[in-house]
């Protein structure tokens, strides 16, 4: 890898899970929102992976919320590309079809397989959570014509090695149309062990068709993933919703402190950060030009 093949890193803003009272930098309003984007685009963030709040912090399905943190970080922020979430439990699809058609983003995140979801505490030795995480081809598809339909490329988030055979399909279908965006999320009780050969893996299984792919590290152990998926050739993301801690183990001030340090990885492994424009043209997905009020 060098100079010549820049990393794509995204900001990972707020997540749906946790609050403030867990981590102080998590934004609620969209004024918050778009502090954290300036913080994170300052430092290198091209992508901002976004999951809406209520100004209150309660997670949201709404469109009016999604509109509003969106509206505050483009006022802010002159050119990112946005992704927004579609991953949750017990959201009617048609909901979450209504705030894409109401937004457009760029990119919208689309999970590629079900799973056992849930998070474990060897101290308590029981589970502080778990549920199932429904992703079955009905749903996928659904959400993929309605993405095709509205000009939203996928991202495609694989929890394991057989999530990413699930592009095999799709593509067959043609349903799908490269390049493919692909990330390999690990350190989810439920899914992939979060290794360098784990990731090695996972990357090799991506249908040899045009792509980028890159790693989603949740927890600490984020930091070794990124370095190894910047070595492997993969981009990175960083962000409140994966991990609040620094390398050297501090909790972060802001989502900037994190994109700082994934900045750094990427630096020091002999590549560089991607501009806005080579992101978009490496993903395909050219800034969105507003219509012209009357």
């Amino acid at each position: 890898m060098s100079l010549d093949d820049p990393v794509i890193i995204t900001c990972s803003i707020s997540g749906a899970v946790a609050n403030r009272e867990q981590c102080p930098a998590i934004p609620y309003t969209p004024e918050d929102y778009a502090a954290e984007a300036r913080r994170a685009v300052d430092e290198g963030a091209v992508m901002l992976h976004i999951h809406a709040r209520k100004p209150d912090g309660t997670p949201s399905h709404d469109a009016e919320d999604f509109e509003a943190i969106v509206a505050a970080i483009q006022a802010e922020v002159d050119d990112v590309i946005i992704n927004l979430s579609t991953g949750t439990i017990g959201v009617p699809l048609e909901q979450r079809i209504a705030y894409l058609r109401a937004v457009r983003p760029d990119i919208a995140a689309l999970n590629m397989g079900s799973m056992n979801y849930a998070k474990y505490s060897s101290r308590r030795k029981d589970f502080v959570f778990h549920t199932v995480f429904e992703n079955s081809f009905d749903t996928i598809m659904t959400l993929v014509k309605a993405m095709n339909e509205l000009g939203i490329k996928p991202e495609h988030e694989c929890f394991d090695s057989g999530h990413v055979a699930n592009l095999d399909p799709l593509l067959d279908m043609g349903l799908l149309s490269p390049p493919l965006q692909v990330s390999c999320v690990m350190g989810v009780t439920g899914g992939i062990r979060p290794t360098a050969k784990n990731l090695a893996h996972m990357s090799e299984q991506i249908p040899d068709v045009p792509h980028e792919w890159g790693v989603i590290g949740i927890s600490r152990q984020q930091w070794s993933l990124l370095a190894a998926a910047v070595a492997l050739g993969g981009n990175v993301r960083a962000g409140v919703e994966d991990n609040f801690y620094l390398p050297g183990g501090e909790m972060a001030r802001s989502n900037g402190d994190l994109i700082a340090a994934a900045r750094e990885i990427v630096t020091s492994t002999g590549r560089r950060p991607a501009t806005v424009a080579e992101a978009r043209e490496r993903l395909a997905t050219p800034k969105r030009v507003p219509s012209a009020s009357t």
